[in-house]
């Protein structure tokens, strides 16, 4: 595997100071760089700024005519992006909508956008034909648990239709009333809902293969238990209701002193253990056919990074290859972390229609647009 450090220059005010440029290896210093700084890209690959200013973004999703859709949780804000002449840089900004409380969780189906907002799913119909004017947004689920307490959530459109719902755990390692540490899938027209995973801690990446139609998501391990333990996770869904340990099991093997595991409990264990404090917030199948053979249905993870570690780790977007599948392999494709400085902390990663890749960025409220640019014979990519 082969890297290529970009420098660019960065006002570490707020924006991003090189807007629009193409990161591929050369940057002209501008006047009113602060600082600069490094990013790591795999060769062949390009990374280049899609969309800066748009506050603690979260979860993106994207419409049928490829409109990015992108939530905020503090601002309480959603926009959509819109690049109408195709050129790798959103050209047109709408507010859907302002003032909701916590809307990180998207998800887009049939034509519409859904939100989750305080305790609740709410629904823009037609979204895409109403960006200047959205209609005014409709409840289709009211039974998420209040934002009393902090805790995380993600979903998507599973490919049977269903609404699925990642709702984490309210603590750090605690016992959590249902829903708390669950996945739920939900009918939306009707409303009903079940419980399809348990025992997790804080799931906000997840996705379906496209070649097994399994449910893999990502796990975040607990806190304050050492520099190296527990281990990150990346699970898969065989059997519907199954436990996977939180908060009696950590990865693999590790214990919790706290609390004794139910003696009939069956755990089902991480497919993968990813280095502790890594924190993979976004996990997408990459479903495009603009980066090489070997990248094609294999995960792309988005690290967000360490916070309690006394070395970062993490800040970086790497792949997980399948073989057999299991995973047998990760390494770095885009790496934000310039040596103990965190250039960005990427929380999602997303198909882009084009066959690129989309990265929120919740440190700085940028969004950037992972590429390939070199021709695959030229590249040594084994």
């Amino acid at each position: 595997m082969q890297y290529i450090n970009v420098r660019f220059y960065l006002n570490l005010g707020s924006k991003f100071a090189c807007a629009g440029i193409i990161l591929l290896g050369f940057f002209p210093t501008l006047a009113i760089a602060a600082q600069s700084v490094m990013i790591t890209v795999t060769k062949g690959f390009g990374l280049s700024l899609y969309a800066s200013d748009l506050g603690d973004i979260k979860q993106m999703t994207v419409g049928d005519n490829g409109t990015l859709f992108v939530g905020s949780q503090k601002s309480g804000t959603v926009y959509a992006l819109v690049d109408s002449d195709q050129n790798g840089q959103v050209d047109k900004r709408y507010l859907i909508a302002r003032g909701l409380d916590y809307p990180d969780a998207l998800a887009f189906h049939n034509g519409s956008l859904y939100v989750t907002e305080d305790d609740r799913i709410i629904r823009f119909e037609e979204i895409e034909s109403r960006l200047r004017r959205p209609s005014r947004a409709r409840e289709v689920y009211s039974n998420l648990p209040s934002l009393d307490k902090k805790y995380s959530r993600s979903m998507h459109f599973g490919p049977d239709g269903l609404l699925y719902v990642a709702i984490g755990s309210a603590c750090n390692v605690c016992e959590s009333p249902s829903p708390f540490g669950s996945i739920l899938a939900i009918d939306v027209d009707p409303g009903a809902s079940e419980q399809v995973a348990f025992g997790l801690r804080s799931v906000t990446g997840f996705d379906w293969s496209p070649v097994t139609n399994k449910l893999w998501f990502a796990d975040l391990g607990r806190n304050w238990m050492g520099d190296n333990i527990p281990p990150d996770e990346i699970n898969r869904l065989e059997i519907k209701g199954s436990h996977f340990g939180f908060p009696y099991l950590h990865a693999t093997d590790v214990i919790e002193p706290a609390y004794d595991k139910p003696e009939n409990l069956n755990i089902s264990v991480p497919e993968f253990e990813l280095p502790a404090h890594v924190a993979p917030t976004g996990l997408s199948f990459y479903r495009g056919e603009q980066f090489p053979e070997r990248y094609r249905n294999q995960i792309f993870v988005a690290e967000n990074g360490s916070w309690n570690r006394s070395s970062k780790v993490g800040y970086q977007i790497v792949m997980l290859s399948i073989e057999d599948n299991k995973i047998s392999k990760r390494e770095t494709v885009v790496s934000f972390l310039d040596g103990e400085f965190p250039v960005a902390r990427p929380f999602d990663v997303i198909n882009a229609p084009d066959g690129a890749m989309y990265i929120s960025d919740d440190l700085k409220g940028n969004i950037y647009r992972l590429f390939y640019n070199a021709p695959e014979q030229s590249q040594d990519m084994k």
